[in-house]
């Protein structure tokens, strides 16, 4: 079983993305609130794969993934926001996020963004 954290400072945002998970697959999803929490739950639970909001209250995300890639610089992380400016890209690819997610996310982007963790994951693990 695959473990999930979905970290956004919206519920309705966690649950738009829960909804797009595919329905088939066996997850186990973890939900955070802001990138405080995400840290807090990554040392806990340590998910296969990360969906990251950017824009947070208390730590944002762009903190909250430069954190997670100290703990564990292996970490999959796909960062969610709806500002794909060129300057937030740059970051957020800087940061070693393994790609950026637009919001509002729907089923098939984040179909394609699990496929590409996975491959990353396994692409790790061969090494």
């Amino acid at each position: 079983m695959t473990t999930l954290l979905i970290v956004d400072d919206s519920p309705i945002a966690r649950q738009i993305l829960r909804k797009c998970l595919p329905k088939d697959a066996d997850f186990t999803v973890l939900e955070a609130c802001d990138g405080r929490d995400a840290i807090e739950k990554f040392q806990l639970f340590r998910p296969a794969i990360t969906f990251m909001d950017m824009t947070m209250p208390v730590m944002d995300g762009f903190e909250a993934i430069a954190e997670i890639r100290r703990i564990d610089p292996k970490a999959v992380i796909i960062a969610a926001t709806a500002n794909i400016q060129p300057k937030a890209r740059k970051r957020i690819a800087d940061l070693g996020a393994l790609m950026l997610l637009p919001k509002p996310v729907n089923p098939g982007a984040v179909r394609d963004a699990l496929s590409r963790a996975r491959i990353a994951t396994r692409d790790d693990t061969q090494g």
